[in-house]
């Protein structure tokens, strides 16, 4: 009889949540998100294009550029199918293989980012403070060479999460807040202990994320003392010009993935519809806003993307 008492009725899918409340304007608003994507598909495979095409461009600043364009574009197409498909199909449910996959692909990447954001850093730290070796520290071998650490730590850091979520019973309504699976939601869809998933989750944050941040800002602290020292002014804001496309990137990147995180952890008294929108500007806004900015800050860009565009 306990044995009955103590069983679990199995869930074998987990339910996304599009705009709660809104379901009727659902087709409307995914008018706005279709333009979204089809922008920052575009655009981050237009920088990508003109990087590769363009011998001038191969230089580790665009080479690096075109890293972020790449992982933008994957973030994109992991979050396309079921973001699209609540709004098109009102396609709610995902099988816990296909949610654990895309939160594999959707954690992985933005941790590739976030490393990728950091290489950039130490590309401007070299190109202002040591110049003259810039040519021989940042050489096509070793640039290649961190682009595929960077992937195997993220990769690395993530592959054990499915597992250890699967692992897992879920007994509960298993409705996600988002139309897409995230970690932090999903364990606690769990009915197990879930403390190994979190500290774990921490860990990889501190290691990642967190590491790199300290490491981008203490470039710009190096960067900004060395600029200081220079005599001229306009040298000085020439120098710092340079660094505006990386630090916008840097902005759009950490500022909306540390307020989902503070609003995951803290605000339970929020409206579940702040936690929603923090979603998709965490996902959306980071891919979107990148070639922009790139394309309007960046000279050799821009005027390569003229030349294309009216050849």
């Amino acid at each position: 009889m306990s044995m009955f008492n103590d069983t679990r009725v199995k869930s074998s899918v987990f339910l996304l949540t599009g705009i709660p409340g809104q379901e009727a304007a659902h087709i409307w608003i995914s008018i706005p998100f279709c333009s979204i994507y089809v922008v920052s598909m575009v655009g981050n495979a237009v920088i990508l294009f003109i990087v590769k095409t363009d011998p001038s461009l191969h230089e580790p600043m665009y080479i690096f550029l075109s890293m972020l364009a790449l992982t933008d574009l994957g973030l994109s197409i992991s979050t396309v199918p079921t973001v699209m498909g609540i709004f098109w199909f009102n396609a709610q449910e995902i099988s816990f293989t296909a949610c654990f996959a895309q939160l594999f692909f959707i954690h992985s990447l933005s941790f590739i980012e976030s490393s990728v954001l950091l290489s950039m850093a130490f590309d401007r730290y070299v190109a202002i403070c040591n110049p003259l070796r810039y040519a021989s520290i940042l050489t096509t071998p070793r640039i290649a060479k961190m682009g595929l650490a960077f992937m195997l730590r993220g990769v690395l850091l993530i592959f054990p999460l499915p597992f250890l979520l699967k692992r897992f019973q879920y007994c509960k309504a298993n409705v996600l807040s988002h139309s897409y699976c995230l970690h932090q939601e999903v364990k606690k869809m769990a009915c197990s202990d879930i403390r190994v998933n979190s500290i774990y989750g921490l860990f990889v944050i501190i290691s990642t994320v967190g590491m790199d941040s300290l490491l981008i800002l203490l470039s710009y602290v190096m960067i900004l003392r060395a600029v200081l020292s220079i005599a001229s002014q306009e040298e000085r804001l020439k120098a710092l010009n340079t660094c505006v496309s990386h630090i916008c990137a840097v902005l759009l990147f950490y500022t909306p993935m540390i307020g989902l995180s503070i609003v995951h952890r803290f605000g339970r008294d929020l409206s579940p519809l702040v936690q929603i929108l923090m979603g998709y500007v965490y996902l959306l806004v980071p891919p979107l806003m990148n070639p922009i900015v790139y394309s309007v800050k960046t000279k050799q860009i821009r005027a390569r993307m003229v030349r294309t565009c009216f050849k």
